[in-house]
């Protein structure tokens, strides 16, 4: 490996360490104190035995669930290099061959679009908890302050957000060296625990976990509620795999992440066995009087770093979503030339924004979080889980025999999680829940809404040779007029809508008519001698041809600037760019009385359409030599 490229792995792993791992690697802050809350609906009595019980599940419940499941096995299944449960999708239903196998897979991607809205929960309840937990550490320092906490919440919030835009490479550089003095600190704080109650070390057995739930179950499954907090942010590692690579996420984690949360909760294990009025405040009780409150501060600022992984994971799945057809064109910035998935999309940023401040407003306290945090991450991972074994058969041929044995027990013990959150519905497991649904319904109903309109576009458009033929055959539908024209077209088999609507009502057609098709390849740029391919359509007596531009996902897709490069200059009836005029189809929607949706889904199909980004800005078009024309829809 080169020197450049042990740079940029090491930086990668710096960033990821910044970014990825903020929510899992700060839980060790609040997880074991939360287990053991006397306010719990259904609290765990401390006791020697319960406490070798609940660290043995914590240390086994993050080994299976983040290092197994998601670590060694799901972020193996990439679509591309991005991760994240609609890279599961993708892959499910392009291995859905046979009726049987695209019937499966059609359910496994409903039930992942399910995941994927969980996972929008969590990205809203995430930064609301992590950054209010982190200001309210102001009351260990000074308690006057507290009034002050829901007002600096806010202001961390909106800046938090406001500096998304100069992408996760740049907040990761930022955050990255804070998150490893933050493990550092935490695991020699663990160390430092364990040497003065060594014994703790047996909870490493997986006999302790096993016996603390054969042995009082009824107590026992009630904790995993709590315990399941030191697995929040497990999906964010997998989403987050296009922004850094499975690599570096891999290796943050095995060699630092890991280590120092699993010595953080033995430390605090060793402290509460020394004395069970420490688990209070277990965490910072670990800390020598003197350092307590640096270490207040150093939780302050990684709790805060803490919302960073939903944030960016949020961005891909919402990126990936736009790409399967289950959400509209959104406006993606690309931030990063070494890595495609480093992105930004400020529709998904600023929704976020909104919702984690009506959150904080409306919930005022981490406390009152606290049982809506779990629901969200169980259900997908769980989602996860099942998905991941499928395309394990269908694409590995992985034995059935490998997949029943270690499916049953992965899936155990998420469905165990499950269902001890499921006994928090009333006390604020509900809200993931809402927040799900509501997105699961904006996602099918798009998709469902796309559908109808694509069959009912491709009808409309009609065969893009059959009309060319029409205008050959019949000169009087139409008069040449100098000049060149150029339509945006999905492909080259159907006729663009504002093409077909500029001949049947203004009876004219220019000189020149290039119709226009974009790809975008994933590298970071193309080069100019790679951007243009000119297809003639066997009529380019007609001067119509059809042009497909090539763009790299870091290309700045400026159409004019591209279709230069047709434009020889001197040649003497070649089409006159500098001058073309740009024609849109455009689809505007209306509601109508076929049974294709309820009404009410209508109304949120079209209603949802208006998010959709603006073409001509997107491509940079004139805005006087642009003409929108096109045709109305009903759904």
């Amino acid at each position: 490996m080169s020197g450049r490229q042990q740079s940029v792995s090491v930086g990668l792993v710096v960033g990821a360490l910044g970014v990825v791992f903020g929510d899992i690697g700060t839980s060790p802050i609040y997880t074991l104190q939360t287990v053991f809350n006397p306010e719990d609906p259904h609290p765990v009595p401390v006791s020697a035995e319960h406490v070798y019980g609940v660290v043995s599940l914590i240390f086994w419940s993050v080994t299976i669930i983040v290092t197994v499941t998601y670590v060694l096995l799901a972020m193996r299944a990439d679509n591309d290099g991005e991760g994240g449960i609609m890279a599961l999708i993708t892959l499910a239903r392009r291995l859905g061959g046979q009726t049987r196998g695209r019937r499966t897979a059609a359910f496994l991607a409903g039930l992942g679009i399910f995941g994927a809205a969980l996972f929008f929960g969590d990205s809203m309840i995430t930064p609301a908890i992590s950054v209010l937990s982190a200001v309210e550490g102001l009351k260990v320092v000074q308690p006057s302050l507290a009034e002050l906490i829901v007002p600096i919440t806010a202001v961390i919030i909106v800046a938090l957000f406001l500096v998304q835009r100069r992408g996760t490479a740049a907040v990761g550089k930022v955050f990255g060296p804070v998150m490893i003095l933050w493990f550092v600190t935490i695991g020699g704080l663990g160390i430092d625990g364990i040497t003065r109650h060594p014994a703790i070390l047996k909870a490493l057995s997986p006999t302790y976990a096993v016996g603390f739930l054969a042995g009082h179950f009824d107590i026992a499954f009630f904790s995993l509620a709590a315990v399941v907090l030191a697995v929040t942010g497990a999906e964010a590692l997998y989403a987050d795999m296009g922004h850094f690579g499975r690599r570096a996420i891999t290796r943050g984690w095995l060699l630092l992440v890991f280590p120092a949360c699993i010595l953080s909760y033995l430390g605090q294990g060793a402290l509460v066995l020394q004395n069970p009025a420490h688990v209070a405040s277990p965490f910072f009780l670990l800390a020598p009087s003197w350092l307590r409150l640096p270490l207040v501060l150093l939780a302050t600022v990684a709790t805060v770093i803490a919302s960073q992984a939903v944030i960016t994971g949020a961005y891909s799945v919402a990126s990936q979503a736009a790409q399967l057809g289950y959400l509209p064109r959104l406006r993606v910035a690309h931030t990063s030339a070494e890595q495609i998935g480093q992105i930004y999309v400020p529709w998904i940023n600023w929704l976020l924004m909104v919702s984690v401040l009506t959150l904080v407003f409306a919930f005022r306290s981490s406390a009152a979080l606290a049982f809506a945090f779990g629901m969200a991450v169980t259900g997908t991972i769980t989602i996860t889980t099942l998905m991941f074994f499928y395309i394990a058969r269908r694409k590995w041929r992985t034995p059935r025999w490998v997949l029943i044995g270690g499916g049953a027990v992965l899936l155990l013990v998420d469905l165990l999680f499950v269902g001890a959150n499921l006994t928090k519905l009333v006390h604020g497991a509900w809200l993931p829940l809402l927040i799900a649904l509501t997105a699961f319904t904006v996602m099918t109903t798009w998709r469902r809404g796309r559908e109808i309109v694509t069959a009912e576009r491709k009808r409309q458009e009609g065969p893009l040779r059959e009309f060319i033929n029409r205008l050959r055959t019949d000169p009087s539908l139409t008069r040449v007029v100098p000049g060149t024209s150029v339509f945006l077209n999905r492909g080259k088999e159907t006729t663009p809508l504002a093409m077909r609507a500029n001949v049947e009502h203004n009876h004219v057609r220019h000189e020149h008519v290039l119709i226009l098709s974009i790809e975008t390849q994933p590298v970071p740029r193309v080069p100019d001698e790679q951007r243009i391919t000119v297809d003639d359509l066997g009529y380019a007596d007609d001067g119509i041809v059809h042009v497909t531009v090539r763009f790299g996902y870091m290309d700045t897709q400026n159409l004019p600037v591209a279709l230069r490069l047709l434009d020889p200059g001197t040649t003497e009836g070649a089409p006159q760019l500098d001058q073309a005029s740009y024609f849109l189809s455009k689809i505007e929607l209306r509601r109508g009385d076929s049974p294709t949706m309820a009404d009410w889904r209508k109304r949120l199909f079209i209603a949802t359409s208006y998010i959709t980004a603006d073409a001509a800005e997107h491509f940079y078009l004139p805005r006087d030599r642009t003409v929108i024309m096109g045709s109305h829809i009903e759904v």
